[in-house]
C-alpha cells in the first residue's frame, strides 16, 4: 500500500537527489517511470531531467569511441521520448547533447592532428655560406673571384657563392626547415599514430587512449552542465525584454500564464502601468481560492489592474486588447507553438481583430520537428470537467473532447521571444541550424 506521508511521491527534486551509487540502468528506468506517470511533467522539468540523465550516460556508460557514445545517448533519448512523446523538449535536449558530442569530437580531432603534424621530424638543409656579406658587392669582386676559382674543378664560382649568400643568409634556419620539409599527408598523420580516422561522415571515427577519452568525457559533461544552467536562466533572460514589449496604458491578455509569463509580466509591471486581462478556466469543485491568487496580489501591489475573465467570454473583450502574451510548451520548426488548451482560439480571435500575439519560450523549446498534422501534437484530456457524466443521456449520445494542449498556427503569431532575444518566424530556421546538427535533425528519435 502506498505511504500516506506527505511528499512521499517521487518528483523531479527527489529524482535529482537520487543516490549516486545507483546503477545507470536503474536511474534510466526510474526516469521513464516518472515520465509515464506524469510525476515529472512540464517542459522545464522534463528538460532538466533529460539533461541530468544524459550526463549520467556520458559519465558512467562504457565507450572508447564517439560512435559508441552517440549510440548510447541516442538509445537513452529514444526510450525517454517513447515514455512521454508529447514533451518535445526531451528530444530537443537529446539532440543538443548529440550536437555537443559531435562538436567536441571534431575539435579534439583537429587539435590532435595539428599536434601530430608539429611533432613530425624535419630534415635540415645544409646551405654552405662561403662569402661574407660584409665585403663590398661589386662586379669587380665577382669577376676576380670567378677567375680565382675557375682553376679549381668542382668549386662554385664567386658569383654563385655570393648570390647563394644573399639569398640564404637573410633568412633564419627554422624558416629553411619549414620551407624545405614537405608537410605530412593525411596518410602519414594516420600512420604516425593519430587516434582519428576520417570516416567520411559528419562525425569522425574517433578512438583514443584512456587519457583522451577522459578529456572528451570531461568536455561533454561541462557542456551538458552549461545546458542545464541555460535552462535555469531562461525566465530571467526573457523577462529582461518585457519593458520593450509592454508600454504604459496597454491592455494585455495572458492565457493561463506559465512561470515564464508571470516573470515577464511582473518585470514589466515594475516600470509600466497597464491593465492585465487574465484568462482562466472556470473554478473546479472544491477550490478554496481563485486561480493565480499569488500572481494577482503581486500585480496589484505594483499598481497593475487585473481583470479575470473565463475562456468562454474572451471574444467579447478582444476588441479592447492591445496584445496577447502566451507561454509555449514547445515551438516547432514551422513556427507553430504548443500552448495550453484554449490558446489556439484566443490566437485566432486576436488575428481577426489585428492584435499581435507574442510567444515566450526558451531556445531549448525550439524543436526541429515539423509535424504534417496538428493532431499529432494535440493532447486530449478528461472531458468530465466540461460535461458531467452524471447526465447519462447526453454522455451516451455525444463524444466530448477537451484539449490539454493545442497548436497555435504560425500565421497567428507575430513575435517570438527567447532567451536570445526577439525573433520573427523567418529567423527560427537559423536558430535551429545553430543548435542542432543536420544528422540529428533528420533523425526522428521516436522511430
Amino acid at each position: 500500500m502506498p505511504s500516506a506521508t506527505a511528499g512521499f511521491a517521487p518528483n523531479l527534486e527527489k529524482f535529482l537527489k537520487s543516490p549516486k551509487g545507483q546503477p545507470l540502468e536503474a536511474s534510466v528506468e526510474s526516469l521513464i517511470s516518472l515520465l509515464k506517470r506524469r510525476q515529472i511533467k512540464g517542459p522545464e522539468s522534463c528538460a532538466i531531467a533529460t539533461a541530468h540523465i544524459l550526463l549520467q550516460v556520458v559519465a558512467r556508460s562504457k565507450w572508447q569511441d564517439v560512435e559508441t557514445l552517440i549510440a548510447n545517448v541516442s538509445q537513452t533519448g529514444r526510450r525517454l521520448v517513447e515514455a512521454q512523446p508529447n514533451e518535445l523538449v526531451i528530444a530537443n535536449i537529446t539532440r543538443r547533447v548529440l550536437s555537443l558530442i559531435r562538436d567536441e569530437a571534431v575539435e579534439d580531432r583537429n587539435d590532435l592532428t595539428s599536434e601530430t603534424m608539429s611533432d613530425c621530424p624535419m630534415t635540415p638543409v645544409e646551405v654552405p655560406v662561403t662569402a661574407s656579406l660584409s665585403q663590398p658587392f661589386s662586379p669587380a669582386t665577382l669577376s676576380r673571384n670567378d677567375s680565382m676559382d675557375a682553376s679549381i674543378p668542382g668549386t662554385p664560382t664567386g658569383r654563385s657563392r655570393l648570390l647563394a649568400s644573399h639569398s640564404n643568409a637573410g633568412l633564419p634556419k627554422s624558416l629553411f626547415h619549414l620551407l624545405s620539409a614537405s608537410p605530412p599527408t593525411d596518410g602519414d598523420a594516420l600512420s604516425s599514430g593519430s587516434p582519428y580516422r576520417n570516416s567520411g561522415t559528419s562525425t569522425p571515427t574517433w578512438k583514443g587512449t584512456s587519457s583522451q577519452v577522459h578529456a572528451l568525457r570531461s568536455e561533454v559533461i561541462d557542456g551538458i552542465e552549461e545546458i542545464k544552467d541555460e535552462i535555469s536562466q531562461v525566465d530571467d533572460q526573457i523577462a529582461a525584454l518585457a519593458e520593450v514589449q509592454i508600454h504604459p496604458g496597454d491592455h494585455v491578455l495572458v492565457h493561463q500564464p506559465t512561470q515564464t509569463v508571470e516573470r515577464f509580466i511582473l518585470r514589466a509591471a515594475q516600470k509600466r502601468k497597464f491593465t492585465l486581462f487574465l484568462a482562466v478556466e472556470p473554478p473546479k469543485r472544491g477550490a478554496t481560492e481563485p486561480q493565480y491568487a499569488t500572481f494577482r496580489k503581486k500585480l496589484e501591489s505594483l499598481g497593475v489592474k487585473v481583470i479575470s475573465i473565463f475562456n468562454s467570454g474572451l471574444t467579447a473583450y478582444m476588441s479592447r486588447i492591445d496584445k496577447v502574451v502566451m507561454g509555449a510548451k514547445a515551438i516547432v520548426a514551422s513556427g507553430g507553438a504548443l500552448v495550453d488548451g484554449g490558446g489556439s482560439s484566443i490566437a485566432r480571435a486576436a488575428k481577426e481583430h489585428g492584435n499581435p500575439v507574442i510567444i515566450l519560450g526558451g531556445v531549448y523549446k525550439l524543436s526541429p520537428d515539423s509535424p504534417f498534422a496538428e493532431d499529432q501534437l494535440i493532447e486530449w484530456g478528461d472531458s468530465s470537467s466540461v460535461v458531467s457524466f452524471e447526465n447519462g443521456p447526453i454522455v451516451n449520445e455525444v463524444i466530448v473532447r477537451t484539449a490539454v494542449t493545442e497548436l497555435v498556427p504560425p500565421g497567428c503569431i507575430d513575435t517570438y521571444i527567447t532567451n536570445l532575444g526577439t525573433h520573427s518566424r523567418d529567423h527560427l530556421s537559423s536558430l535551429i541550424a545553430d543548435h542542432y546538427k543536420q544528422a540529428d535533425t533528420d533523425f526522428h528519435l521516436s522511430s
